[in-house]
């Protein structure tokens, strides 16, 4: 990824020297399992550890790879350059290179989903706080974009926390999915090389051993990875496209934080644009575009091919780089968030009490008159309010209709919006708890 999405813990995940740091623990695990079974010198095995301080030199393995056409085989021979050739001459004893990659791959992917998962948490309490600073602050509800019913902008944000609060559960779960090893050898068989030493380095790197690979770990885990990583750059875009249309000049409900300094426009000095949630919403596109090739790595020839290696070197380091990032972004938009209580107010009474065309219908119905007549009573008034801006509650007291079924007290008592609050609570406890 591009510096300007990026942040260092995760970038640092995917760097070359990481990957090596890991390629070389592999080799070394496998070497102690080895030993304690008999198949190797302990003393190879403990030469092996010389390296465990090396910082490997990218170029130089780039270097032997360029006469290898073998990335494994250039960090063996380089490794060799550290520990002795007599002394590294067991490492890599009965496995091949799937074995260190997949192994490695999963690693990172592990210690990748630890870093989302926490930023998930942090995103997660900025929600929370918002919904609870904002839990009855009354705003209108859009259906199509329209003026629907009252509710809360504490709503708002808690609907976004239960979103964020399954996401987190969908991460955990991917992680636990994804953390498995492979050390079986060629075609997976374990015929040169003992099951325990797969346990043994599984244990040591945190994973658990694959039930049964070939020469690869199952894609299909990979690919429910990757699904998941679209699933909360979707939940992403969905919070940001939200606050962009409130951002908007003609809603102006909330808006992101701007900092003094900043610039809106070269052009219009007047500009604010909601340009960091404008770059969540592109930002989404780049991570859900990962969910599809790595769908398509499930199916592999035979017991392997290498279709899938390709995809993984940049979906890998990208979808994960990139969904911290939005993460990250996001909480801090939520965080320091602008909200406009008023303008809420004046918006919604933009059509004066029209949003309360419903109670008005189902008290009509309650008091005898029929569904249709009683939808007909209600829309004619309504539609005087949209082409006129005249007030819904005048006009429905001045239909003989309307007041021939309800009293105007009975009127009167429909717009009160404390009646679209009353379950608030009960929402927030089903969410948040008790």
């Amino acid at each position: 990824m591009i510096p300007r999405y990026s942040r260092p813990d995760m970038v640092a995940i995917w760097s070359p020297e990481t990957k090596f740091r890991i390629w070389y623990e592999i080799e070394a695990h496998a070497c102690d399992a080895m030993a304690d079974l008999g198949v190797i010198p302990r003393e190879n095995a403990e030469a092996v550890w010389k390296a465990k301080d090396v910082e490997f030199d990218v170029a130089r393995i780039d270097e032997i790879e360029a006469v290898t056409k073998h990335d494994v085989i250039a960090f063996l021979t380089h490794l060799a350059e550290h520990v002795g050739s007599e002394e590294a001459r067991f490492v890599h004893q009965g496995m091949t290179s799937s074995d260190v990659l997949d192994t490695c791959f999963n690693v990172q992917l592990t210690r990748a989903a630890d870093i989302l998962i926490a930023d998930l948490e942090g995103l997660l309490a900025a929600l929370k706080r918002r919904a609870m600073e904002h839990k009855n602050t009354v705003r209108i509800g859009r259906s199509h974009g329209i003026h629907a019913e009252p509710t809360t902008m504490g709503l708002t944000f808690a609907r976004f926390y239960a979103e964020m609060d399954r996401n987190l559960s969908r991460m955990r779960d991917a992680r636990a999915e994804i953390a498995t090893g492979a050390i079986s050898g060629a075609v997976g068989t374990f015929a040169n090389i003992d099951p325990q030493v797969e346990e043994h380095v599984c244990d040591k790197l945190g994973l658990v051993p694959e039930p049964i690979s070939t020469q690869v770990i199952p894609r299909d885990r990979h690919a429910a990875f990757f699904a998941t990583l679209g699933v909360i750059a979707s939940s992403i875009e969905n919070i940001a496209i939200e606050i962009r249309h409130m951002q908007r000049t003609e809603v102006l409900e909330g808006a992101e934080f701007f900092s003094m300094g900043q610039k809106g426009s070269s052009a219009m000095p007047h500009k604010k644009n909601p340009v960091l949630t404008e770059n969540l919403t592109g930002l989404a596109r780049m991570v859900r575009a990962a969910a599809i090739p790595a769908m398509e790595n499930v199916a592999l020839w035979h017991e392997r091919d290498i279709s899938h290696s390709s995809v993984e070197r940049m979906i890998g380091p990208d979808a994960t780089i990139t969904l911290d990032f939005a993460l990250a972004r996001l909480t801090g938009v939520i965080d320091k968030m602008l909200i406009f209580p008023e303008n809420m107010i004046e918006n919604m009474n933009k059509f004066p009490g029209l949003v309360m065309s419903q109670r008005v219908l189902l008290a009509l119905t309650q008091a005898g008159v029929s569904r249709e007549d009683a939808y007909a009573m209600v829309q004619r008034n309504a539609l005087k309010v949209w082409e006129h801006r005249t007030d819904f509650k005048e006009e429905l007291l001045a239909d003989a209709d309307v007041t021939a079924a309800l009293s105007p007290e009975e009127i009167e008592e429909k717009f009160d919006l404390g009646y679209h609050t009353k379950h608030v609570d009960t929402i927030f406890a089903r969410v948040f708890g008790e």
